[in-house]
């Protein structure tokens, strides 16, 4: 049976048994004639069952996830990314909507009419933006089937049995459908004339020779993908033998799957490459305002045009320059703030040297601030992750084209931890006044804190666990640069100009964004903004306009997220008074999973009144 089908059925089939109980229950015999306590379902409890099918419904219609949840049902496969599983997944999709609208919402208990009104927006915003799926470019600097292929291996896939590593030779033997399936969009997009900017083209194509190198493909140390392979094997507790075969069907799956599908991808994308342009801004796709105007919408959770986001920016950008022109007073630098940012940029001794001494350090320092924060949970929260974190550098054949820093949240089993990358590549993109904010936003309390507490809720739908808005969480991170300041932290003043600095990046975002898409700025016009305006290498402006180019919005809803908890904080502080609790605050922003922002301003909303009701 299709999968499409399965679901249908599936649906169909809770919902006529939610509808049917509520017939049971009238027809039901009087209490003291039962025989046996009959248990009758709330609404709320047939909507929340029904949510738990229809999330585990998605989950084994998807391999990948499945491994990220620590389930091993399909830990051989790979998701299908086909046309029609695209056209089947909406399919059902349509159904699941159909199938929620028949819950009876005024009968549901208060968090449930949250999941219902969550699950509705989101539903439906699949089903809308079906018409925007290949607005997009799949393979990019930044992410893509390319290198999601070897990271997912080396990080996701764990073997710790004979039949975990033969799944992981499955997967690779697997490499030549998605590969497949991948340059059939790309071939769409092109049909489209949706083509990536001239610039993404040498990084996704140096990017994929790089998994090519190495044994077997070639003479001398195993590739990225064999040594990764090799190391889990050799630490299974199995025979010589057993291990010898392993890698030499590993070595086989690379050679005949994997090289054969990546050298296609590469002969494409070269092929394509002449037909690329530097435009770089969504305003060239087919209704690309359209599209924009959608996605900013999407992003921030908000109403907000990208005229008002723009000028937000430009605003934040003069408040904050005034902020760091009183640091650079108290430290006695004489020059204005322009050479006061050269300065910090270009100053050896805001820099590790690029030696393994050096990054090594790095890692370490990070290590310690994130350390160090943990021992201050206590005053600033309620609610706390069980999972650890741990501190690593990005590898080494993605770290030339990944960004600065990223997190990657631990495996709801326990049996993964919370990762914070950092791309060490080149150091001097990696100055040590940045660090401290820079392990607050991706540690603890930023994407950790947010992310892991969010797996670790009860009671919630899981659903809602794992759903994503991008304000809320990029949002959360920013506020958790400054958060830390206000305990005390950021004792030395070159640090604190780093959290402003950090804070201006994102600031600046709002204005080169909005540029880009909609103003028709240049990749060179986006760069110099940066560079103008902001402390930071040039290698660092140039890595974010590229972001921008291939993710129009995303970069906005950092400051427009920690703008509104701040709004919403100082809200909540003034009607308060006395009896404000910032970890009650942040207990209302983070126990509820991820939301829209006008949820969290409702939330809060709820929480102002109750507690002054109490």
């Amino acid at each position: 049976m299709k999968k499409s089908l399965i679901a249908l059925t599936i649906s169909a089939s809770l919902l006529a048994g939610c509808n049917s109980a509520g017939q049971n229950q009238a027809a039901a015999p009087k209490a003291e004639e039962a025989t046996t306590e009959v248990k009758v379902q709330t609404e709320s409890e047939k909507l929340n069952a029904f949510f738990e099918q229809v999330f585990m419904d998605s989950v084994m219609r998807s391999p990948q996830f499945q491994t990220y949840l620590g389930i091993k049902k399909d830990y051989g496969k790979w998701d299908d990314n086909s046309e029609q599983a695209t056209a089947e997944e909406l399919e059902i999709t349509k159904q699941n909507l159909a199938a929620l609208k028949a819950f009876d919402y005024d009968a549901l208990d208060e968090q449930t009419k949250i999941s219902y009104m969550l699950a509705e927006q989101q539903m439906q915003k699949s089903i809308d933006n079906h018409k925007w799926r290949y607005h997009n470019y799949p393979v990019n600097q930044m992410f893509g089937m390319h290198s999601n292929i070897p990271s997912f291996l080396i990080n996701q896939h764990g073997v710790k049995s004979l039949d975990d590593a033969n799944a992981y030779v499955s997967r690779l033997n697997g490499v030549d459908t998605v590969i497949e399936q991948l340059i059939t969009g790309l071939k769409i997009r092109e049909d489209k004339g949706i083509i990536a900017p001239s610039f993404v083209f040498p990084h996704v194509i140096r990017d994929s020779q790089n998994i090519l190198v190495g044994a077997p493909f070639s003479e001398g140390e195993d590739s990225t993908l064999l040594a990764d392979f090799r190391k889990k094997v050799d630490a299974l507790e199995i025979s010589d033998d057993e291990k010898t075969a392993l890698i030499a069907d590993a070595s086989n799956a690379l050679v005949s799957s994997v090289q054969p599908a990546y050298q296609d991808l590469i002969d494409y994308l070269i092929n394509l490459e002449p037909k690329s342009s530097a435009d770089a801004g969504a305003w060239k796709f087919p209704d690309g305002l359209e599209y924009y105007n959608i996605a900013l919408k999407n992003t921030t959770t908000t109403n907000l045009t990208a005229e008002e986001i723009h000028q937000i920016g430009l605003d934040e950008v003069a408040r904050i320059h005034g902020e760091m022109r009183v640091i650079k007073d108290s430290v006695g630098f004489e020059g204005d703030l322009q050479a006061f940012m050269q300065f910090m940029r270009e100053d050896d001794q805001f820099y590790y040297p690029d030696t393994e001494e050096g990054k090594q350090r790095y890692l370490d320092e990070a290590t310690a601030y994130i350390d160090n924060m943990k021992s201050r949970l206590d005053e600033l929260f309620i609610v706390k992750p069980k999972a650890d974190l741990v501190v690593k550098r990005v590898e080494a054949f993605r770290e030339k084209s990944a960004g600065k820093a990223f997190y990657s949240s631990p495996a709801p089993d326990g049996s993964r931890p919370g990762m914070y990358y950092a791309n060490l590549y080149d150091m001097k993109a990696m100055p040590v006044y940045q660090m401290e904010a820079l392990a607050y936003h991706e540690g603890i309390p930023g994407h950790h804190m947010q992310l892991a507490i969010s797996q670790e809720l009860e009671g919630l739908p899981k659903f809602r666990k794992f759903s994503g808005f991008t304000s809320y969480s990029e949002g959360w991170g920013l506020y958790t640069e400054f958060l830390p300041k206000e305990i005390g932290l950021y004792e030395d003043p070159y640090s604190d100009f780093g959290r402003l600095a950090m804070e201006l990046w994102r600031a600046c975002r709002l204005v080169v964004d909005t540029g880009m898409h909609v103003k028709k700025w240049t990749r060179e016009e986006g760069i110099e903004y940066y560079v103008t305006n902001t402390p930071n290498a040039k290698s660092d402006a140039v890595k974010m306009v590229e972001r921008h180019a291939v993710m129009p919005s995303q970069a906005t809803a950092y400051k427009i997220g920690m703008l509104k908890i701040l709004e919403l904080r100082g809200k909540a502080q003034k009607e308060l008074g006395d009896k404000f609790d910032i970890r009650e605050f942040h207990d209302v922003y983070l126990k509820n999973g991820p939301l829209p922002l006008f949820v969290v301003e409702d939330m809060v909303d709820r929480y102002i009144a109750e507690k002054k009701g109490a």
